[in-house]
């Protein structure tokens, strides 16, 4: 059983990857692995070029910080017993970034920066709207200064009028703060409006990764042809949506060869036997499918 599988993704400094895929394609334990809130079973991780295995407590304490995850759920990532100038104000203090007696005048910036009342830091979880819960949560994240979020379907609790206004925060945090996104998100519309790149993730396996602009005007692999055909358009014309045949296998008995070849209108034998290669189809685009082989 992996969750996880033979996965190898690299993100530039500054960039917007959009991670995309159905609920239990291994979205959310990418994420966890890439800051480090899982172990890795096999595989290793980079920061900047440099292995993260076999740090001193010191040194892997400060990368560790430079790597920051913003959660789904922004009431149940919130400890219930602390108030808002612990929740934020707590790591830059245990961590030496500030000292105890500037917190106070920390967490107030910090709660400026994501268009949070500081006058409120004194106040717990459960007196805030689900909107003012994702702030308080990006508030937290950046505390401790840094370069790479993990943003694990952030919005998705959300209406959309206050994911309108968390998307544009990110946005504006992005340009400010020089930082770095690795997105995941089932919502190809937030997907596409925020990232540079797109990663489409099937049971465990990376299918195929492009540039967002080519990705959504000629997808190749037919599972992301599939999600892509079945995303709502703002036209008058009826539309039909074809939804991708069978249910998700269980990672625990994935199919053999292709993942994805059970629901496949395109699978051919060697789909069952023989997994793709994520292999170059042109320029800074990659594809797992067969269909891609010189006949």
């Amino acid at each position: 059983m992996q969750a996880v599988d033979r996965v190898d993704l690299v993100i530039g400094e500054g960039e917007v990857v959009g991670l995309v895929g159905e609920s239990g394609c291994g979205k959310s334990t990418l994420g966890r692995l890439a800051v480090g809130l899982l172990p890795l079973s096999a595989g290793e991780r980079f920061w900047r070029g440099q292995p993260l295995a076999g740090l001193t407590a010191a040194a892997a304490r400060e990368r560790q910080l430079k790597l920051q995850m913003i959660f789904q759920d922004p009431y149940a990532a919130l400890n219930p017993r602390l108030s808002v100038i612990d929740l934020v104000g707590e790591a830059p203090v245990v961590h030496r970034l500030i000292g105890q007696r500037q917190q106070v005048e920390y967490v107030g910036l910090q709660l400026n920066r994501v268009g949070l009342d500081p006058t409120l830091m004194r106040r717990f979880p459960h007196q805030f709207s689900g909107g003012q819960r994702a702030r308080i949560g990006i508030a937290r994240a950046l505390a401790v200064k840094p370069d790479f979020l993990v943003c694990d379907e952030s919005v998705a609790a959300l209406d959309v009028s206050i994911q309108a206004q968390i998307l544009n925060l990110f946005m504006a945090l992005r340009q400010d703060l020089k930082l770095t996104y690795l997105f995941i998100s089932h919502d190809l519309g937030v997907v596409e409006h925020l990232s540079d790149r797109v990663v489409i993730m099937y049971l465990g396996r990376v299918v195929e990764i492009a540039p967002t602009e080519a990705l959504f005007d000629a997808p190749n692999h037919p599972y992301t042809q599939a999600l892509l055909a079945n995303v709502p358009q703002l036209e008058a014309k009826k539309q039909r949506f074809t939804p991708i045949i069978g249910e998700i296998p269980s990672p625990i008995d994935p199919p053999t060869g292709c993942h994805f070849h059970p629901r496949c209108p395109f699978a051919m034998p060697r789909c069952k036997v023989e997994a793709p290669i994520l292999n170059e189809i042109a320029p800074d685009r990659r594809s797992a499918c067969h269909l891609n082989d010189a006949t």
